[in-house]
C-alpha cells in the first residue's frame, strides 16, 4: 500500500516554531487534515518522514499500545537529523536523549521510575498539601493586585505561581524560583528568540543541541548539589524522594536522577502557566463568561477542564513504530516515526461540538492535553487544583478584566502557550 503524503504547506506547518506561534492559520491546516488526511506522511527536507496523527480516536488507539509503539527509540520530540545525530553521539548507547526521564522510558523501567512518586501526585495526597497551595495563591493574587490595575498576567502571574507549587512540592526554597524559571523557559522555548539562553534565532542543529546542552548541564549541577543535601538531610519532600531512591536494590543512575528532577520541575510549571493564562485570556474577552466565574460559589471545574483543551500546552510527542500495525486505516511499518499532535486531537470534530468555541458547558470534554494510556501526565491531577484554587482565589476579587494589548503566544512546536497577556483590571 502507497503511504499518504501530506500537501506541502501542511508538512511544513506542523514542523514550524513560528506557526505554533501564529496559531489560527495552523488550526486551518490540521482542520484540513483531519478531514482529507488524518493519518498521512509529512516530508521535510531537512526531517526523517514522519506520520502526522491528526485524529482523537487515532492518537488514544496509538498511546494505549505502547508495546508497539515506544518512546525510547527515537526523540520523543520532533528532531531533524543533524540535531538527532548530534545528540546520538553524545548520550549513552547513542540513544540520542539528551534528558532521560519518564517521558524517554518504555518497559518495564517506566513503570518502576514512575512509582517512585505517583502516589505524591494522586488526589489524596494532594489534599494534605492543599492549604499550602491555597496560600501561595493568595499571595499571588495579593501582589497582582498590589501592583495596580494592568499587568502582563503570562509573564507576572501565570508564570509563577505554579512554578511556586512544584517548586515547594519538590522542595527548591523560594530564592532559588527565578532560575528554576529562566531554566524552564530556556528549555521550552528553545525555538523562540524572546525566550531561549541566546536571544537570538537559531539558524543550525549544532547551535540548538549546544544551546540546551548549557541548559540541562545548569539544572544537572543544581540538581546534584540538591540530591547530596536531601541525602544528608531528609524532609518530607519529593526531592528527598529521588535523591534516596532504589530500582532494582541501587541508588539511581546520575543521569535517570536528573532527568526526574528536571521533569517534574518543568512539566509541572510551564504546562500549568499556559493553560491558566488560557482561562484568564477568554474570560478578558467574554465578560458575560467573567461575570459567571467571578462567583465565588460556581464551579470552576468546566472551565479549568476547557481551558487545557483550549490550550494544549503539550502540542506533540513522537512515538516509534516498533513492528507493523494497522491504524486508522493505515498499515504503520516498523521503525516509522509518528508525531501525535494534540492540538488537533483537541480540536477534533469527530468528538467536540463546535471545536473552535471556548464552551465550560461542555457536558463531557475529552480534552486529551495530559496524553493518555501508560505515559499519562503525572501530574494532571495536580494541575488542574492548581487552577481551581486560582480562579476561588482570584475571580471573586476582580470586578472586571479586559484585554489591554495583543496576546503572543511562545514559538515553539513541543510545548506552547502564551508568552505575553496585558490586561487591564478592576479590584472587587
Amino acid at each position: 500500500m502507497t503511504k499518504p503524503i501530506l500537501p506541502g504547506e501542511v508538512a511544513a506547518a506542523v514542523v514550524d516554531p513560528v506557526a505554533y506561534g501564529q496559531w489560527d492559520p495552523l488550526h486551518e491546516q490540521l482542520a484540513w487534515a483531519r478531514a482529507n488526511a488524518p493519518l498521512a506522511v509529512a516530508e521535510n527536507p531537512e526531517l526523517d518522514p514522519f506520520w502526522l496523527v491528526t485524529r482523537h480516536a487515532d492518537i488514544m488507539a496509538i498511546s494505549r499500545d505502547p508495546q508497539r509503539f515506544a518512546n525510547g527509540i527515537r526523540p520523543t520530540v520532533l528532531t531533524n537529523r543533524a540535531g538527532e545525530a548530534i545528540a546520538r553521539a553524545a548520550t549513552p548507547n547513542n540513544d540520542g536523549h539528551l534528558i532521560r526521564s519518564l517521558v524517554q522510558m518504555d518497559a518495564p523501567d517506566h513503570m518502576k521510575y514512575r512509582l517512585l512518586t505517583q502516589s505524591w501526585f494522586m488526589p489524596k495526597n494532594l489534599k494534605i498539601v492543599e492549604d499550602r497551595i491555597r496560600h501561595l495563591a493568595r499571595e499571588t493574587v495579593d501582589h497582582m493586585l498590589e501592583a495596580g490595575g494592568e499587568c502582563d498576567f503570562a509573564r507576572d502571574v501565570a508564570a509563577h505561581y505554579p512554578l511556586r507549587v512544584i517548586m515547594d512540592i519538590l522542595g527548591v526554597p523560594p530564592e532559588d524560583e527565578p532560575r528554576m524559571l529562566m531554566l524552564t523557559q530556556q528549555l521550552f522555548g528553545s525555538t523562540d528568540p524572546e525566550l531561549n539562553r541566546s536571544r537570538e534565532a537559531i539558524t543550525s542543529a549544532e547551535q540548538a543541541i549546544a544551546m540546551l546542552n548549557y541548559v540541562i548541564a545548569d539544572f544537572e549541577n543544581y540538581f546534584g548539589a540538591l540530591t547530596a543535601e536531601r541525602r544528608a538531610n531528609p524532609r518530607e519532600d519529593i526531592a528527598t524522594v529521588i535523591a534516596n531512591a532504589t530500582i532494582n536494590g541501587e541508588a539511581i543512575p546520575d543521569r535517570e536522577m536528573s532527568g526526574y528532577y528536571m521533569i517534574v520541575a518543568t512539566a509541572g510549571h510551564d504546562t500549568t502557566s499556559a493553560s491558566t493564562a488560557g482561562a484568564i485570556m477568554e474570560l478578558a474577552k467574554n465578560p458575560a463568561l467573567f461575570e459567571r466565574f467571578r462567583a465565588a460559589d460556581s464551579d470552576k471545574a468546566g472551565l479549568i477542564e476547557e481551558a487545557i483543551r483550549w490550550t494544549t500546552p503539550v502540542q506533540h510527542f513522537m512515538r516509534s513504530a516498533k513492528e507493523d500495525v494497522e491504524v486508522g486505516g493505515q498499515t504503520i511499518r516498523a521503525g516509522d516515526w509518528l508525531m501525535l499532535n494534540y492540538v488537533s486531537a483537541n480540536r477534533d470534530e469527530a468528538v467536540f461540538d463546535n471545536p473552535f468555541a471556548f464552551d465550560p458547558d461542555r457536558e463531557k470534554n475529552q480534552q486529551i492535553a495530559f496524553g493518555f494510556g501508560a505515559h499519562v501526565c503525572l501530574g494532571q491531577h495536580l494541575a488542574r487544583l492548581e487552577m481551581r484554587i486560582l480562579m476561588e482565589e482570584l475571580l471573586p476579587r476582580l470586578k472586571s478584566i479586559e484585554l489591554a494589548g495583543e496576546p503572543a503566544r511562545v514559538e515553539s512546536v513541543f510545548v506552547g502557550g502564551l508568552k505575553r497577556l496585558p490586561i487591564r483590571f478592576a479590584a472587587a
